[in-house]
C-alpha cells in the first residue's frame, strides 16, 4: 500500500510521492520561545516527530528543519511576543530566548520528541531575510515606507489558496496606525522600522529595523530544503495568516511551488475550551509533568488522529493511562517469561498474529499517519497474546518475535518508550509484590473478610491483572 498524506493545499489525499526518490526534505513551524511550552506544543510536536520517525520506519531518509522563532514575533495588535516576555522576566530578549528554548528542547526530551537535523534561529537568518525582501522589492511584490517593507497582497492573485481566506480576514486585529501607512490594508510586514524602544534591531537599506515574522519560515526553510521541498508542517492555527504568507512571498520571488505538501495538525482542548491563560485552563509542560507521565502524555495525543482537535480531560487521561497499562503489560510479560521460556520453534498462531499486527499497522500509519488505528491494532495484538500465553507457555523464540515487533514500531516508528531490557528485574518485582497481595488476599478470604478480599481483586483488575481462582489456588495474569 501507498502512504497517502492529506494535502491542505489541494484538500484531499494525494499518494505521497518525493522530490527525490527515497528522500524527504520537511520542514515544520518551531516555537515562539517567549515563554514555557504548554500541551498545544505537545500535541504539534509529538504528532510531527510520528511523522518523521515513521517516514524513517518506511526507509526514507529524511531531511528535517525545525525553526525557533527568537525575534520578529509581532502580533497583528502590534504587540512583539519577544519583547512582551522580556519585560514579563526583567531579562535581556537573547537572555530571555535562550532560556526558554533550553526549557522547550528539555521538555520535548521528555516528550521523547527527536530533536530536528538542523534547528535554525531566525536570529541568525537576518541578512538572508534582507536579501529575500530585496528580490520581492525588485520584482514589484513589495514596497518600502517609513523605513518599513509591506508585502503587497493585491499583487498575488493566488494568495489564499491554501486557507481559502479572504484579503479582509487579514485585517481583524491590526492596529490604526500599521494600517494607515499601508497602500493596501491587507498588505503585511516583511520588515519593520524599529522605535526607539525596541531593543532588537539590525541595520537594513531601509533603516534600522526588524524582520516580519512571516519572511523568517520562508528564508530558513528554503535555505536548509531548497525550493520546492516535500512537506511544510504545523498548526492549524498557522494556515493563516502565517502559512499563507508564507507562499506568497516564497513563490512570488521565485516563481516556483514552495512546498508541495501541507500538513496541519488539529487544536488542542482543555474540557472543550481552546486553552487560554483568561480561562484558567493553560497548562505549561512543566506543570503537566508534575502530574503525569510523559509517555502517557504522548500516548494520550497518539489516540486521535493528528489533523483532529483533542479534548484534554481527566476521565480522557485515565483512559490513555490505562491503555497505555495495557501495552506496558505485555511487554513485562514478555520479558518475564524469557528468561525461562522453552526452546523450540516459533509457535505458528503467534507468528502469524505479528504478521497480521504488522500488516494493519502499516496500513494504518500509510493512511495519512492514522495512529489511533495502528494503537488499536496493538491493542487486539494485546489481547490475543494474553489469551495464547493464558493457554499455554509459548517458546522463547515466540516471545522474542512478538518483543521484537513491539520495540521496533512503538519506540522506532511512533515514539513511546517502553522499559529497559534490564527492566525484568522490575517485572519480577511487581510479581512479587502481586504474589504478596494475594497472599493477603488468601488470609483475608480465611478470616471471611469478603469485603477487603474483594477490594484487592478489584484494584489489580483496574492495574490491568486478572486473577482466577480455583480450588487449586489463585493465578493472575496481565491482561
Amino acid at each position: 500500500m501507498a502512504l497517502v498524506i492529506y494535502n491542505s493545499l489541494s484538500r484531499q489525499k494525494e499518494v505521497f510521492t518525493p522530490i527525490q526518490p527515497g528522500r524527504v526534505h520537511m520542514y515544520v513551524c518551531g516555537p515562539t520561545v517567549y515563554h514555557d511550552a504548554h500541551l498545544g506544543h505537545a500535541k504539534t510536536y509529538i504528532n510531527f516527530d510520528t511523522v518523521v520517525r515513521y517516514l524513517r520506519y518506511r526507509g526514507y531518509r529524511v531531511l528535517y528543519v525545525q525553526n525557533i522563532t527568537d525575534v520578529g514575533h509581532m502580533l497583528d495588535s502590534g504587540e512583539d511576543r519577544i519583547l512582551k516576555g522580556s519585560q514579563r522576566e526583567q531579562m535581556q530578549p537573547m537572555q530571555l530566548t535562550e532560556y526558554y528554548t533550553r526549557r522547550y528542547l528539555e521538555d520535548m526530551d521528555r516528550l521523547n520528541v527527536l530533536r530536528p537535523d538542523i534547528q535554525p534561529r531566525a536570529s541568525g537568518h537576518i541578512t538572508e531575510m534582507i536579501s529575500w525582501i530585496q528580490r520581492l522589492i525588485e520584482a514589484g511584490y513589495a514596497y518600502e515606507v517609513n523605513g518599513s517593507v509591506y508585502f503587497s497582497v493585491a499583487k498575488d492573485e493566488d494568495y489564499g489558496k491554501l486557507s481559502g481566506r479572504q484579503l479582509e480576514d487579514s485585517l481583524s486585529g491590526t492596529r490604526v496606525d500599521v494600517l494607515d501607512e499601508k497602500r493596501d490594508p491587507a498588505d503585511f510586514a516583511l520588515w519593520k522600522n524599529a522605535a526607539p524602544e525596541h531593543i532588537l534591531h539590525w541595520p537594513s537599506p531601509w533603516g534600522e529595523g526588524f524582520p516580519g515574522w512571516h519572511i523568517e519560515c520562508t528564508v530558513m526553510s528554503t535555505k536548509y530544503l531548497g525550493q520546492p521541498f516535500d512537506i511544510h508542517g504545523g498548526g492549524v492555527e498557522n494556515k493563516f495568516p502565517h502559512h499563507e504568507s508564507e507562499i506568497s512571498q516564497a513563490e512570488s520571488a521565485s516563481g516556483v511551488p514552495f512546498a508541495n505538501y501541507w500538513m496541519h495538525n488539529g487544536m488542542l482542548f482543555i474540557r472543550g475550551e481552546e486553552m487560554h491563560k483568561s480561562l484558567g485552563n493553560f497548562i505549561t509542560l512543566k506543570q503537566a509533568f508534575e502530574r503525569w507521565d510523559p509517555m502517557m502524555l504522548r500516548f494520550f495525543m497518539l489516540l486521535s488522529h493528528y489533523r483532529g482537535p483533542i479534548d484534554f480531560t481527566e476521565e480522557s487521561i485515565g483512559a490513555a493511562t490505562r491503555g497505555l497499562e495495557r501495552l506496558t503489560n505485555l511487554w513485562y510479560s514478555l520479558i518475564q517469561r524469557l528468561p525461562s521460556a522453552p526452546e523450540g520453534e516459533v509457535d505458528p498462531e503467534i507468528a502469524k498474529l505479528v504478521e497480521t499486527t504488522t500488516a494493519s499497522v502499516i496500513a494504518s500509519m500509510d493512511d495519512d499517519f492514522n495512529t489511533p488505528g495502528a494503537i488499536a491494532a496493538l491493542f487486539d495484538m494485546t489481547r490475543e497474546m494474553n489469551a495464547i500465553m493464558a493457554d499455554r507457555d509459548p517458546s522463547a523464540g515466540s516471545l522474542e518475535l512478538v518483543r521484537t515487533f513491539m520495540a521496533g514500531f512503538m519506540e522506532d516508528a511512533i515514539g513511546l518508550q517502553l522499559p529497559s531490557e534490564d527492566s525484568g528485574a522490575g517485572a519480577d518485582k511487581a510479581g512479587a509484590l502481586v504474589e504478596l497481595l494475594l497472599e493477603t488476599r488468601r488470609e483475608l478470604r480465611s478470616a471471611k473478610q469478603w469485603a477487603l478480599a474483594d477490594e484487592i481483586r478489584d484494584k489489580l483488575t483496574a492495574l490491568g491483572i486478572e486473577l482466577r481462582d480455583s480450588p487449586d489456588g489463585t493465578t493472575w495474569k496481565y491482561v
